[in-house]
């Protein structure tokens, strides 16, 4: 793993934000098959998007 992945988890952990977004993000920044449809949710597929772009742009939306 690289530093910029364990910094965002980091981050992202600190900032509170929901655990269904949490997992999507390191599940897309580590190319991971998505979640099978019955469990997917908005804060997943927003954290699944955010974590293929390498970024954290909608995780202030799923803040617990």
């Amino acid at each position: 793993m690289d530093k910029e992945y364990y910094d965002t988890l980091s981050k992202l952990q600190t900032m509170g934000v929901n655990n269904d977004y949490f997992i999507g993000w390191a599940g897309g920044y580590l190319e991971n098959p998505e979640r099978e449809e019955q469990r997917v949710n908005d804060a997943y597929e927003a954290g699944y998007k955010d974590g293929q772009a390498h970024n954290t742009d909608q995780a202030e939306k799923f803040v617990n």
